[in-house]
């Protein structure tokens, strides 16, 4: 799985009808509009794609998608562990693999209990490697249904069995960031993918293969933008101007998320419904007017950064 430099892995979205199936076409162009925008690699069946909502088939069937319409033109990524017995989880892993995905996430939380100690937790992940064969392997620090973070002693000791290529990272700490991408440095197909927008660009000059975010799912091009030119000295201005655009705007784009993001990308101009499985409150009308005056206010700035908004 090779990845350029910087790069932005969007966390998909899963399109539904309003009868709550899965939306395949909208699903189409959704993955194309990630891709038009420049993303690096696509992240398949995360929360953002209200993967514990979908069933296994569901999973499966939306992966496979996924990978076909990106017609190797990208890696995907995908979770592929979701509680039990660790020989359980490792056989989803094998058929999220044999989907077509080019790394399969494990989701931290669902590895060992909130109150189960380290040791418990590297040893089942140490035998999850040895049930999966040679399949590449990536770690996703999920909030559900607990937030377990990995250290940085942790991260390197399975980095080094060279099975571990990819990390989402929710730690929200530049310090711990910074740990990590030493821990990591040792193998050069290892990528850490900073979730948290307040220090994006300082995870990027820290040495962060790329940023995989939610506000992505508004404005791709945007956050392709700021992995291409983070470090230039002649757009300073603009990055800053960014870098705290984001920041700004990050309290807007969590409200009910992620009816928020679809909506959105219906003003966008993409054929897709707000309709979501999962219970993430009412979408009212001051939060739609906040989504408005955030739409203005990109406008402004994509404007400015000669981006485009077409779908």
């Amino acid at each position: 799985m090779q990845q350029k430099p910087k790069g932005f892995i969007p966390v998909m979205l899963t399109p539904f009808k309003d009868s709550g199936e899965v939306d395949y076409d909208a699903l189409t162009q959704l993955t194309e509009v990630y891709l038009q925008a420049g993303a690096a690699g696509l992240f398949a069946n995360c929360l953002s794609s209200e993967m514990f909502e979908l069933t296994d088939n569901e999973k499966l069937q939306t992966i496979k998608h996924i990978v076909k319409v990106a017609n190797g033109t990208v890696p995907v990524v995908a979770t592929g562990t979701f509680g039990g017995a660790i020989p359980k989880q490792a056989d989803f892993v094998k058929k999220v693999s044999d989907a077509g995905a080019d790394a399969v996430i494990i989701l931290a939380g669902l590895i060992a209990e909130e109150n189960e100690a380290d040791d418990i937790f590297n040893e089942r992940i140490h035998q999850l490697l040895d049930l999966t064969e040679n399949i590449p392997l990536g770690f996703y620090e999920c909030p559900v249904p607990y937030k377990r973070l990995l250290s940085p002693s942790q991260l390197m000791g399975f980095v080094k069995t060279g099975r571990v290529i990819y990390h989402k990272d929710t730690c929200l700490d530049i310090v711990q960031i910074k740990e990590k991408l030493k821990a990591g440095a040792g193998n050069p197909q290892f990528g850490l993918y900073d979730a948290y927008m307040a220090h994006a660009v300082e995870s990027l000059k820290a040495g962060a293969a790329g940023l995989s975010c939610i506000q992505g799912n508004f404005f791709p091009e945007l956050i392709v933008w700021l992995c291409n030119n983070y470090a230039s000295e002649s757009l300073k201005t603009e990055v800053d101007q960014v870098q705290q655009f984001l920041i700004d705007h990050m309290d807007v784009m969590h409200n009910v998320y992620p009816i928020i993001a679809k909506y959105w990308l219906q003003k966008r101009g993409l054929a897709i419904s707000t309709f979501t499985r999962r219970e993430v409150g009412v979408f009212s009308n001051t939060i739609k007017q906040q989504v408005n005056s955030l739409y203005q206010d990109y406008d402004v700035l994509q404007s400015h950064l000669g981006l485009s908004l077409q779908v």
